[in-house]
């Protein structure tokens, strides 16, 4: 595996069938391990929050998720990257639990919402081993019984939907009591799967356009992470060029 340091990050240069398997050899080792994804948004992040900073970075697992890293990737280092989505990944993980009875586990999102996405993925893959699901909302004080509640499940795979950073710093400090081997946070992946948001058509993903859809549908919410967001990480990027 190649690894990268990239605007404060490290990103690992795998395609997604790469991923997969390292995901495969993860669970077969069995040891809890925290996955990431990141694009500019998270790298912005990261520039703030040194706690996230350093929980990413501590990553073995790490996803170049937004065409703005593919971009960076081109500009800074020189090298080709494939894209890995945290939603596509999320998607394929799943088909693959069904394939190997992988049991997986769904944390995040309303009720309503949770419910649907995992009736909708046991309609698809009749095989698939529900280890479990919950809402995603809950007190501080909660946390310790959900992780609990999780490791009594069995999961070899959980899906944590919620944001940033809050998913990533719940997950590092109950991976441990969750002992399930593979954890990764999926955003608003159960929302989109779920039909309460829509993913943008293939072509504006495969431009880079994404970003421009997500904030059509919630331009006053997504002003600021996208608009003044986008710009931050441009001028990271310019710098970073002229540093070199």
């Amino acid at each position: 595996m190649t690894r990268r340091f990239l605007l404060g990050s490290y990103v690992d240069v795998l395609t997604m069938q790469e991923t997969l398997m390292k995901v495969e050899a993860i669970i077969r080792v069995g040891k809890p391990v925290q996955h990431v994804v990141i694009n500019a948004s998270k790298i912005n992040l990261m520039a703030e929050n040194k706690e996230l900073a350093n929980i990413v970075n501590a990553s073995p697992l790490i996803n170049a998720d937004g065409q703005s890293i593919i971009w960076a990737m081109k500009i800074l280092a020189h090298e080709t990257q494939e894209r890995v989505t945290g939603i596509d990944l999320f998607e394929k993980l799943v088909k693959k639990s069904a394939e190997k009875g992988y049991r997986v586990y769904y944390f995040g999102a309303k009720e309503d919402v949770v419910q649907e996405v995992v009736q909708l993925h046991q309609q698809q893959y009749p095989n698939l081993k529900i280890a479990g699901y919950r809402h995603g909302y809950f007190e501080d004080e909660e946390s310790e019984e959900i992780a609990l509640d999780i490791r009594k499940s069995q999961a070899d795979i959980v899906f944590v939907a919620f944001s940033s950073p809050k998913k990533e710093q719940w997950i590092h400090a109950y991976k441990e009591k969750m002992n399930a081997p593979f954890v990764m946070g999926v955003g608003g992946s159960f929302d989109v799967i779920a039909g309460v948001t829509k993913r943008a058509p293939q072509w504006m993903q495969k431009s880079g356009l994404e970003w421009f859809y997500r904030f059509m549908q919630e331009p006053k919410r997504m002003f600021r992470r996208y608009f003044v967001g986008n710009l931050s990480f441009v001028w990271k990027v310019v710098k970073e060029r002229w540093r070199q």
